[in-house]
């Protein structure tokens, strides 16, 4: 199985890449006035869905993205997030959550309309917090860390339906806008 990239599909996946990852870095400097360790927004995220969701259904779009097309995206800005912002340890907890994440989304999308991207957005929050849980007891050797997931999960379906609506509404104005 070859994978093939036309000038406008590497072009649209570049410059989706770079725009997750221009957020991810921005973020990443930005504390939030929640006390809360490990808590974020996840704004990058909200990139991914809209790579996920873009060219799906009826209207296919030019650049025709595929899953994996946002597979490939995601793990390069979390690889590249990660040498940017100098937190190589971090790294593992993004790739753990972002992975698990992901998985859910994709299976989620076979189930939700473009009007409920925000669901995925959600759902996906929830599942980078049992990924970044799921490392961080591996990595401490405790599973003392887990009675810290509800406090994420809460935080991470308030987080996750705002990036879902933010692609979903990306989306939505994306397809009323004529391109080619």
């Amino acid at each position: 199985m070859a994978m093939r990239f036309s000038a406008r599909k590497l072009t649209t996946m570049a410059v989706l890449t770079a725009v997750a990852l221009v957020i991810f870095v921005v973020e990443a400097q930005i504390p939030l006035p929640v006390p809360i360790p490990g808590v974020k927004l996840g704004l990058a995220n909200a990139v991914t869905l809209f790579a996920l969701f873009y060219g799906s259904g009826k209207e296919k779009s030019a650049a025709g993205l595929t899953t994996l097309d946002a597979f490939l995206m995601l793990v390069c800005r979390i690889v590249l997030g990660a040498a940017l912002t100098g937190r190589l340890v971090a790294f593992v907890y993004s790739i753990a959550g972002g992975l698990l994440a992901f998985t859910a989304q994709a299976a989620m999308k076979r189930l939700v309309t473009k009007r409920q991207i925000w669901v995925c957005g959600a759902v996906g929050a929830v599942f980078h917090n049992i990924g970044q849980i799921a490392a961080a007891m591996l990595i401490m050797r405790t599973t003392a860390i887990i009675t810290y997931l509800p406090v994420l999960t809460m935080a991470g379906i308030v987080t996750g339906v705002f990036t879902g609506l933010v692609a979903q509404f990306t989306l939505s104005r994306l397809s009323h806008t004529p391109h080619s």
